[in-house]
């Protein structure tokens, strides 16, 4: 048998489905939406490997319609109209019986692409599944974001992972007959990165190696003994997406160009998009550098245009120009810690009372009754300042922004040193 393990398991019913029991319970959403008959167009959002194209594809079966799927990396336009013309003579026109499109990795599909997908999801000749491990947000286009419902799927835990592997033990008619024992389960886990599929090819990869008459006991250290011994048959697919883009990340948060290139390339051959590549690199701009460098965030915004615009293979060279840029850039989290911590204080204290002076005032009965009294217009004082209190009375004189050591948010330290001397402890 040549089907690999991760499709041998499938489940085929919404009881045997795993997890996400915020979607699949007794009283989750798709789970009434089963019940009804009535299946919106939806888009899963989600790690690889969660189980997106397996639940489309339950859907379908417990709703008895019939199932179309494409990826969305080999298909074109034409392919979703041939797609879309068979759909509408396998189903009837607004019925609850319309046929199920499901597409893989819809956030590469570009505008032109989705916008294909518009009139048939609108006339109902077919009730859209997406599946994307981007946020919908930001790469599916909004006509098509507004007729579709967004799930958000989450990752497995470690129980979720391990009740796998005993499922794969079990009910697998294969490693059934195998005298498996599973001693240690953390090495299977950690190279899986909570990617179900990864780790049932791992798994299937171990257990494979071993003696099928022998009894097979499986420990972290077999585990990590095996799979480095076959690196290239379990990474094959390109399933270290994650472990990539965080070797990327990091090394330009440690200033290392050198390292951050090379992950660049490793992620451009592996056939990475290169807007979540755009997406990443505009994050860390302003998570990593700030106003250190103000002009990386302007950098980092022209690349993600640059590279929606220009794609394959040009993209590249602006990808890295930008990369070994903010590598050399000097480094800041200060703007990122001071959100955060401003953040907290709100979930702490709540939604304290704006300052009479700083709140708006369009009404004569709000200004009756205070509102905007004894504002002091900063631009008519020397220098533009004038030491006027902002912040709620509970937490006055609370500093949230602490610059960053460096040239730049140096300089921010010391102009706010001078406006409000001892206030915020600069």
């Amino acid at each position: 048998m040549n089907e690999p393990l991760a499709e041998r398991l499938r489940p085929k019913h919404l009881k045997d489905y795993l997890s996400q029991t915020h979607l699949v319970g007794d009283k989750g959403l798709l789970t009434q939406h089963i019940k009804q008959g009535i299946i919106p167009s939806m888009i899963f959002w989600g790690p690889p490997g969660i189980g997106k194209t397996t639940l489309a594809n339950i859907i379908a079966n417990e709703s008895n319609r019939p199932f179309y799927a494409l990826s969305a990396i080999n298909s074109g336009v034409k392919d979703v109209r041939d797609v879309i013309e068979k759909a509408k003579q396998s189903g009837g026109l607004f019925t609850t019986k319309n046929p199920i499109l499901f597409i893989d990795e819809i956030h590469r599909f570009s505008k032109s692409q989705q916008d294909s997908l518009l009139q048939a999801v609108e006339k109902g000749w077919v009730t859209l599944i997406g599946a994307t491990t981007e946020n919908p947000s930001f790469e599916v286009i909004s006509a098509l974001l507004s007729r579709c419902q967004v799930y958000v799927l989450n990752s497995f835990d470690k129980n979720d992972l391990e009740t796998l592997l005993k499922r794969a033990i079990k009910e697998d008619e294969l490693l059934s007959e195998l005298n498996i024992n599973l001693k240690e389960t953390e090495a299977l886990i950690q190279l899986s990165g909570g990617d179900a599929r990864k780790l049932l090819n791992i798994f299937e990869l171990i257990v494979t190696s071993y003696n099928p008459k022998e009894k097979i006991v499986i420990t972290n250290d077999s585990v990590l003994e095996r799979v480095q011994n076959n690196t290239v048959r379990y990474d094959k697919t390109g399933e270290q997406h994650y472990d990539i883009i965080s070797a990327f990340i990091k090394s330009i948060r440690g200033s290392d160009p050198n390292a951050a290139v090379y992950y660049l390339a490793r992620m451009i051959e592996g056939g990475e998009d290169v807007k979540f590549i755009a997406r990443r690199l505009l994050i860390l701009a302003s998570e990593d550098i700030g106003n250190a460098n103000p002009t990386a965030l302007v950098i980092a915004n022209s690349t993600f245009q640059a590279v929606s615009v220009i794609g394959n293979p040009e993209s590249r060279i602006i990808l890295s120009q930008c990369t070994t840029y903010l590598a050399t850039s000097p480094k800041s989290n200060a703007a990122y810690e001071a959100i955060g911590k401003a953040q907290q204080l709100v979930r702490e204290t709540g939604d304290l009372s704006v300052p009479l002076s700083i709140r708006n005032a369009p009404t004569k009965l709000m200004k009756e009754l205070g509102y905007g009294d004894n504002y002091q217009y900063a631009h008519n004082y020397e220098n533009s300042f004038v030491p006027h209190e902002f912040l709620p009375e509970e937490i006055k004189n609370t500093q949230l922004y602490n610059p960053g050591n460096n040239q730049r948010e140096q300089a921010q330290r010391e102009f706010l040193r001078q406006r409000w001397k001892e206030k915020y402890g600069y």
